[in-house]
Formats: C-alpha cells, sequence, structure tokens
C-alpha cells in the first residue's frame, strides 16, 4: 500500500470487485490516502484477505466482505458490515463487472442477464444504498464537505459501440444516464455521483488482448497516447474524485483511456 497525501483522511470507503485487477488498485491508492476500506469480493477471497493484511501492517483500517452485488440481501449485508466495523460510510466505488461475450445470434438469455445483473443492476442496487446511508448520517460528522460520493467504473464503450460485447455495452451506456440522472436528483442533498470509464488498462480480465507482442501492436493502434494503462492510473483518478479536491465534479464520467474514446481511426483525416 503506496501512502499518499491523506486526502481521504477519516472516511470509510467500500470498493466492489476489490479482489483483483482495477478494483484491487482503487481499493489499495483508497487505503493509502487514509480511507477505512471494505473490500467487497465475490471470489477471490484470497486476494482480498491480502489486500486487508497488506493495508493493516502498514497502519490502515480495513475488512473483505463476500458479496454478491447483483442480490439485494447482499448488497444490504455489505453496508451493513461497513457500519458495524466503521460506524459510517463515506465513499463508494461500484466496480465489479463482469463480460460474458458472443455474437448477438449467438447470446444466451442467461449471459445477458447475468452481465446486466452485475454491472447494470448491482451498480444502482450499490448506489441506492449508498443514497440512503449517506442521507441518514449526521451532517456534523462529516469528514468531507460532501454528504458523500459515488464512483462508478464505467468504461469507454459507454459512448463507444462494441460489436460482439452487446449485453457489456448496453450495462455501461446505460450506466452513463444511471449515474447522470442520479447526479441530477441527489445533488441537492449534497451527495456527489460520477463515474470514471476506463479505456484499456493491464488487467487479467483482458490478458489476450496485450499479453503478446502482436496483440499489444495491434491494440496500440486505438490508444492514440500510444501505451496501454495501468490499474494505478484509474487509482489515481478514483482517489481524485472521491476527495474535496474534486467537491464541485458532479453528474460526469471521467476517461482515463489515453485518448481511445477520441476515434483514433480519423487522426489521418479518415
Amino acid at each position: 500500500m503506496q501512502k499518499n497525501s491523506r486526502s481521504l483522511k477519516d472516511h470509510v470507503a467500500i470498493v466492489t470487485g476489490a479482489s483483483s485487477g482495477i478494483g484491487l488498485a482503487v481499493a489499495e491508492a483508497l487505503a493509502g490516502a487514509g480511507a477505512a476500506l471494505v473490500a467487497n469480493f465475490h471470489s477471490h477471497g484470497d486476494a482480498a484477505n491480502e489486500l486487508v493484511e497488506r493495508v493493516t501492517a502498514q497502519g490502515g483500517r480495513a475488512i473483505a466482505v463476500q458479496a454478491d452485488v447483483s442480490e439485494e440481501s447482499e448488497v444490504l449485508r455489505l453496508f451493513d458490515a461497513a457500519v458495524k466495523h466503521f460506524g459510517r460510510v463515506d465513499v463508494l466505488v461500484s466496480n465489479s463487472g463482469i463480460q460474458k461475450d458472443a455474437p448477438v445470434a449467438d447470446m444466451s438469455l442467461d449471459d445477458w442477464n447475468a452481465v446486466i445483473g452485475i454491472n447494470l443492476t448491482g451498480q444502482f442496487l450499490c448506489a441506492r444504498e449508498a443514497v440512503r446511508r449517506f442521507r441518514a448520517q449526521p451532517s456534523e460528522k462529516r469528514p468531507s464537505r460532501s454528504a458523500g460520493t459515488i464512483i462508478a467504473m464505467s468504461s469507454v464503450h459507454e459512448i463507444i459501440p462494441w460489436a460482439g460485447h452487446i449485453n457489456y455495452a448496453s450495462a455501461k451506456g446505460g450506466l452513463r444516464m444511471l449515474v447522470q440522472s442520479l447526479a441530477q436528483e441527489v445533488a441537492g442533498d449534497g451527495i456527489r455521483v460520477n463515474a470514471i470509464a476506463p479505456g484499456a488498462i493491464r488487467t487479467p480480465i483482458n490478458k489476450d488482448a496485450w499479453d503478446s507482442e502482436e496483440a499489444l501492436t495491434k491494440l496500440l493502434r486505438l490508444i492514440p497516447y500510444g501505451r496501454i494503462g495501468e490499474p494505478e492510473d484509474v487509482a489515481r483518478a478514483a482517489v481524485w474524485l472521491a476527495s474535496d479536491e474534486a467537491d464541485y465534479i458532479t453528474g460526469t464520467t471521467l476517461f482515463v483511456d489515453g485518448g481511445m474514446s477520441l476515434y483514433p481511426e480519423f487522426r489521418d483525416n479518415g
């Protein structure tokens, strides 16, 4: 755990899908900034527990909580565990997500429902519970200017169509409007709601896209900045969005993509 500015001192942060990839990096960065960490996982419990051990070994506070974010009762249990251990919730980074890819003619209803259930319905369930908890907490005990902060992990595919991944792209497109509509609804309560849209990030879920020279060369054609992103690139953005440094920002998506969303095919005038 790398300590940084301690900009989240006295905050309590829930990170869903915190046992690998982007979620793991975000969780470590939030803890490094001083937040007490609730590291949610669905599987990979060993990795989540190792994260907790690293945080506590460096003087931080952390617990790991298993929960399926597509299930309402388990989301409630996750938030209950956060409040039981740390007394409150101040930051939600809703990161859990899956892919089940297939051409549309071959995609099963089960695979459609699984991706929508975790990537979109899970975002709704976690955000709804976060809003309820934020509203119930005494304003005089807030560690920040806002009443609470929600960061939804989206993707460049909230705006870029993705053939062969219609369930994933539909979920991310829906998430874009969820974030904007929710931000509009709860801004008057002092609650900030934003999204981060990563592009190509070096994580286990997309290893096939970067693990060989041929694959990486093909991928880099889509990234004007000329390098693949690292989980820490997203993690630093999450810490900033969760802090008072971003207090006047709500209802927006921060793209962390090296320019992938800039239609790189048109760099040579199309």
